[in-house]
């Protein structure tokens, strides 16, 4: 995982150091800052930066007798003597108080036990272009080991950026890209906190595929492994914290309810379902564990204490993978989740334990052949780098699934592109209010991850559990699986280019409602969503929605609903939220009836007709190789008058490319009849290109002709 491009000592002709202050200028918007009083400084990496070897910057420097002026072809940066730190920043011609700047809101550690509204932690974004990342953080040195900051000071990057997009580049060239995750993580994921069986969740799974409704990740919550440990083994595992009583913490698979998981796993494989485990490893490895005598013989125990968790120690962290994780993983376990409740206090000063758990389990999974995932916990800026965030246990109501839209959003901010919430929330709240569960699957069906979870104590998540949605969402989660060629696209451009899948309206718009309309967001390039966060009214069955969209021509997905933007007030039932389709829009999904992730042999293309350009990514979804490579389809259209050219090239490595591929347009407005076909072949209004390449020419007519 470690990038080859990665350099934590910036370029010495970027570096000017003074008595107590350094100055390092990496990119014409974005500068660091460093004092010391020895005059002692680091370019070691830190937990959160990894890199500062950017490309050659001119600048120049200006001093006065209050400031040092960092001067760019950007901005001027003003170093504040007595302050030890830039106050101020300039900005075409604007002078903006650091301290007085509006910053944009980053994102929270988790959301176990919210109702609504959190608190927000500091972005790499300020309303008018300036922010300030402080790095405190634990340093690793060149042997990879942690190592304590030598000097107390300050080290801050100040970036200047009015560009939203620009302000992510800058960060992920500091702090590393956030990865591509596995292609059949972008389906539906099927998780609960219940003890089920292997023979229960084998039904569950038939069932589900019976009934048409689609999934791709199953989840295995704690009860995989010894719980009741004291009735079993006769065990106390209460050793002061709540969260032992029940064995939380465990590695051996409680053969009673699964008594032969090999075959279990390869049983879920064969239904196409990536498999998860939870872990709790606070606890460390105790006596009645089935790799015990080992685990213990290896740490030098021979008095039956546990092995306690330690991943500090790099002897300790090679038993953990080597008699723990690996052998499962061989297996058939595709992943883990992290589920990490235990503070921030390791065996080293300084260093989060969560941190350190994200690290070395995700760059553990990440391998040539197979890109790394985890789901687990956030654990600060930098946690990009480790995929995918679990938010906790949300409170069922709808003032958090009022909230979860905004917060999703704004972790863009932070460079955290990959939440994924209890889809229908977790615990206490109103459980049995089927309206407010559909609605937080169709907010699950515009998230970055789509993961039913619940506690055991509240109503399952299956559709069939919510009677009076339960054809919704059926239906929703259907269509969540057609939309994974679209999100798999836009999170290789969240790779490739900084560009979040989920993005705050002010990213393109500077108009006061792109700042005010919180629960809107950008699904893409192409789509602006409007989640349903409150109730439908009793007597018409619609709920009411107000919404703001930048001027353009947009259509509604769902009811073809037509806006030239600005603000108003539309109305749904239980089948859809709005989701708008911008003026020249592309958008491709999987056929109808599609069950799986896999790169499908047909793509239907909704077009909103006029001038645009998408490029589809593809590849096998599973390896690294989308750092060096992959499949790509240009497709465009080209509006004049009532004609319209629609053209798609493939080009790159075309073999991940279905060899039958066909494309099927559905024109959202209009009615439009083929008048030319160059370099295909139809088949039931689907085309298939030859050689790569075809040439639509669309004409409008009235239907009354």
């Amino acid at each position: 995982m470690i990038e080859n491009s990665w350099n934590p000592s910036a370029r010495p002709e970027q570096i000017s150091a003074f008595a107590h202050h350094r100055i390092t200028v990496l990119e014409p918007d974005l500068i660091r800052v460093e004092t010391s009083e020895t005059g002692e400084y680091t370019d070691l990496r830190s937990l959160i930066v990894v890199n500062r070897r950017f490309a050659p910057c001119p600048y120049k420097l200006e001093f006065s007798e209050k400031f040092i002026t960092v001067i760019t072809d950007r901005a001027r940066f003003f170093f504040d003597y007595k302050k030890g730190r830039v106050t101020e920043v300039e900005l075409y011609g604007n002078r903006i108080s650091v301290k007085k700047e509006i910053n944009l809101p980053g994102t929270a550690r988790t959301l176990d036990f919210t109702n609504g509204y959190k608190k927000l932690g500091r972005s790499v974004i300020g309303e008018h272009g300036v922010a300030v990342l402080k790095d405190d953080s634990v340093l690793i040195d060149e042997r990879g080991a942690f190592t304590k900051r030598r000097v107390n000071g300050i080290d801050e990057y100040v970036f200047a950026c009015p560009g939203r997009v620009r302000a992510l580049k800058l960060l992920y060239r500091l702090t590393g890209k956030p990865p591509m995750i596995p292609r059949y993580a972008l389906g539906n994921w099927w998780s609960r906190f219940y003890k089920y069986s292997a023979d229960e969740l084998t039904a569950l799974m038939t069932d589900f595929r019976a009934r048409d409704i689609p999934f791709s990740v199953l989840m295995v919550d704690m009860d995989w492994h010894w719980t009741d440990v004291k009735k079993r083994f006769g065990f106390n595992s209460f050793d002061g914290a709540y969260l032992f009583r029940r064995g939380w913490t465990g590695y051996t698979w409680n053969d009673e309810l699964f008594p032969d998981y090999k075959k279990f796993l390869r049983d879920m494989h064969e239904k196409g379902l990536a498999v998860g485990l939870n872990l709790h490893p606070h606890g460390g490895v105790r006596r009645f564990e089935a790799q015990y005598p080992e685990m213990a013989e290896r740490a030098g125990i021979t008095d039956g204490a546990k092995v306690p968790f330690d991943f500090v120690s790099e002897r300790a962290r090679k038993n953990y993978f080597d008699l723990l994780i690996h052998p499962y993983e061989k297996d058939g376990v595709d992943f883990w989740w992290i589920d990490w409740q235990q503070g921030k206090r390791s065996g080293f000063k300084g260093l989060d334990p969560l941190w350190a758990l994200n690290h070395f389990h995700y760059t553990d999974s990440d391998r040539p052949e197979r890109r790394g995932m985890i789901l687990s916990r956030y654990a600060g800026v930098g946690s990009h780098r480790y995929p995918v965030g679990f938010s906790g246990d949300t409170i069922i109501s709808w003032r958090s699934l009022k909230f979860q839209p905004y917060f999703t959003a704004s972790a863009s901010n932070a460079g955290y592109t990959y939440w994924s919430h209890d889809i229908g929330g977790h615990t206490l709240g109103n459980p049995a209010d089927d309206e407010l569960y559909l609605r937080w699957i169709q907010l699950g069906v515009y998230s970055p991850i789509l993961r039913l979870h619940s506690s055991d104590t509240v109503r399952s998540k299956d559709p069939a559990c919510h009677p009076k949605a339960a054809k919704e969402a059926a239906e929703a989660l259907r269509f969540r699986m057609r939309l994974v060629p679209y999100i798999y696209t836009h999170n290789y451009y969240n790779y490739r280019d900084a560009k979040p899948l989920i993005q705050p309206l002010y990213y393109k718009h500077t108009e006061r409602e792109a700042y005010s309309r919180k629960t809107q967001y950008y699904f893409g390039s192409e789509l602006i969503i409007a989640p349903v966060t409150s109730k439908t009214d009793k007597k018409t069955g619609l709920a009411k929605i107000e919404v703001w969209l930048p001027k353009g021509r947009w259509i509604d997905i769902y009811t073809r609903e037509i806006s030239n933007g600005g603000s108003f007030v539309t109305y749904r039932d239980l089948n859809s939220v709005p989701a708008y389709l911008r003026e020249g829009g592309i958008m491709p999904l999987a056929e109808k009836g599609r069950r799986d992730t896999e790169n499908p042999e047909c793509l239907e293309l909704l077009l909103n007709p006029g001038n645009g350009k998408y490029v589809l990514f593809e590849d096998d979804g599973i390896s690294n190789g989308y750092r060096t490579g992959g499949a790509f389809t240009k497709i465009r259209t080209a509006k004049q008058g009532k004609e319209l050219k629609l053209t798609v090239l493939s080009y790159g490595d075309t073999g991940y490319i279905p060899e039958n591929r066909t494309y099927k347009p559905t024109f959202l407005e209009g009615d439009w009849r083929l008048k030319e076909c160059i370099g295909a072949t139809e088949t039931d209004g689907a085309f298939r290109p030859e050689d790569g390449r075809m040439t639509l020419i669309w004409e409008r007519f009235d239907a009354a002709e």
